[in-house]
């Protein structure tokens, strides 16, 4: 089953542009969830739980990979800095 695709735009608030640390907004988020059911969760920077500091810790060896291997990587690599990977 292929999962539904949606569209999100920094012009509608719903994503942030490369220099601010790309990335969803809190908008971006609940359209997303409320499209697919999924439950996307906002950035852990600072993780304060264990359960965030996983998170921290598989988002930036996942983007990691990403930004080695692509091209054109700028969305990543800015939201690796906005993550503090």
């Amino acid at each position: 089953m292929a999962k539904k695709s949606v569209s999100l735009a920094v012009g509608r608030g719903e994503k942030l542009p490369t220099d601010k640390g790309a990335g969803l907004t809190a908008k971006g988020r609940a359209k997303y969830n409320r499209e697919t059911g999924s439950n996307l969760k906002p950035p852990a920077p600072s993780p304060k739980t264990e359960a965030d500091k996983g998170r921290k810790k598989r988002f930036c060896a996942r983007m990691g990979g990403v930004v080695a291997k692509a091209e054109n990587a700028d969305r990543a690599k800015a939201s690796m800095r906005r993550w503090k990977c």
